[in-house]
């Protein structure tokens, strides 16, 4: 099956902090893209970019080959693909949706055998390499669903990512992106914990990142994570909430496998502490936060 043509018309819906950094991406890559988006504002910017905007999602649909989503879990894309003036009731047999969403791997499995009925393929297509990723286009993308689909897609991908690997069958994408949620979790939980050691015992906690950094436990959250905890600048970035909304998928992926998970149960338990204390809205290493109040230190 041959890859899409750049003139292939693309939808995107969900327009949030990585959405609308993906759509633009796609208008920069020459494709004619329609957007639609819940709130208007973002919309808005990407019209002004070359975008075009659909009032509906079946709208964006009916004048779309390949549909793409981006938005915030399971029931907003059920909604967005089957409800009132959704993507299915418009949608031309031989399209295919792109989800770009992190959902729970069992729902997609079943929005993607029913799209299938009408035609329709689709792919799951989670997305880790958060907002600087989606702005560089240096995204990895995990991807579920049938070879040849992948293939004809690849120009869109290419728009928006630099790592493609196909996992499998539909819903496998999703549930390796639970699997990048955990170790993505467990290690700031752990960067965290040590972090907060080094301040208790009075030992400079940017010179213990720094030596970290030089050895086998540098990673992403050690260079990233861990220097907006200690600077202290947690706006979002990949806010708490989302986070735990993505270990409750992957506690549930456990659970549904029969899988022995007790970092899944505990990164979940530690999130929802963090939402709780009212820092849903901040980053994801605001966890550190939490670790110093439960440790008696005082910012």
């Amino acid at each position: 099956m041959s890859e899409i043509a750049g003139t292939t018309s693309i939808g995107f819906i969900g327009l949030g902090v990585m959405g609308k950094s993906m759509a633009r991406n796609l208008i920069k890559a020459g494709f004619p893209v329609v957007l639609h988006n819940r709130s208007r504002a973002a919309v808005d910017e990407l019209v002004g970019e070359g975008g075009v905007a659909a009032p509906s999602p079946a709208d964006l649909a009916a004048r779309a080959e390949i549909i793409c989503l981006c938005v915030p879990d399971t029931p907003d894309v059920e909604a967005v693909l089957f409800g009132a003036n959704g993507v299915a009731s418009a949608i031309k047999a031989g399209s295919v949706v792109i989800d770009f969403s992190t959902i729970s791997a069992q729902a997609t499995a079943d929005f993607a055998a029913r799209l299938k009925q009408a035609g329709v393929a689709m792919l799951d297509s989670p997305v880790s390499g958060g907002p600087g990723g989606a702005r560089d286009a240096t995204l990895s993308c995990m991807i579920g669903g049938e070879a040849e689909t992948l293939a004809r897609c690849m120009p869109v991908f290419k728009a928006v990512g630099k790592t493609f690997t196909h996992i499998g069958a539909s819903g496998a994408g999703q549930l390796c992106k639970s699997c990048n949620q955990l170790v993505m979790a467990g290690t700031v939980m752990a960067v965290c914990e040590a972090l907060t050691l080094a301040k208790k015992a009075g030992v400079d906690p940017y010179k213990v990142r720094d030596a970290l950094l030089g050895g086998s436990a540098q990673s992403f959250v050690m260079q990233n994570h861990a220097k907006r905890f200690l600077d202290g600048t947690l706006a979002p970035g990949f806010r708490g909430a989302l986070l735990l909304k993505d270990l409750r998928l992957a506690t549930a992926a456990t659970k549904d496998t029969g899988s022995f998970a007790p970092v899944a149960a505990l990164t979940q338990q530690l999130f929802t502490a963090l939402c709780n204390t009212g820092r849903d809205g901040m980053d994801s290493a605001a966890l550190g936060l939490l670790y110093e109040e439960l440790s008696g230190i005082k910012r």
